[in-house]
């Protein structure tokens, strides 16, 4: 099971190096989200947001859309507390990746070195544990 396939919200497309997260968001103590990190990564955001456009979809349920294409058993775990964003992942069931978006997909990932540990030193300890 996918944890946060989202990105912590990155995949959606709506966070980038300009953003400007609260001060109490936990964002700001994570590696991969300072502003370096927000822009090098952001070549894996805008192959999702094309691939989004073509078909007529969100960048999220184009991110969970392709957990889904994986393997029969993958099973995304996207967390929210908004109604809309719940009702938006769930229309990922309907979006139909064919093996070229699949294709792209992956070569945007294996291009791209993601910048940005996943959490930091402190925080990598605890789940090491």
């Amino acid at each position: 099971m996918p944890f946060s396939p989202l990105g912590k919200g990155f995949l959606t497309g709506a966070i980038n190096e300009h953003t400007r997260f609260d001060r109490t968001d936990f964002r700001n103590q994570v590696p991969r989200f300072s502003q370096a990190a927000r822009k090098a990564n952001g070549v894996l955001v805008e192959v999702v947001k094309e691939i989004a456009r073509q078909h007529g979809a969100t960048p999220a349920q184009i991110a969970l859309a392709w957990l889904l294409a994986r393997k029969p058993w993958i099973v995304p775990i996207p967390g929210t507390t908004k109604l809309h964003r719940l009702e938006e992942n769930i229309g990922a069931a309907n979006v139909q990746l064919g093996a070229q978006d699949v294709a792209d997909i992956d070569k945007a990932i294996a291009a791209v070195p993601v910048l940005g540990a996943r959490y930091s030193a402190e925080r990598q300890k605890l789940v090491s544990r």
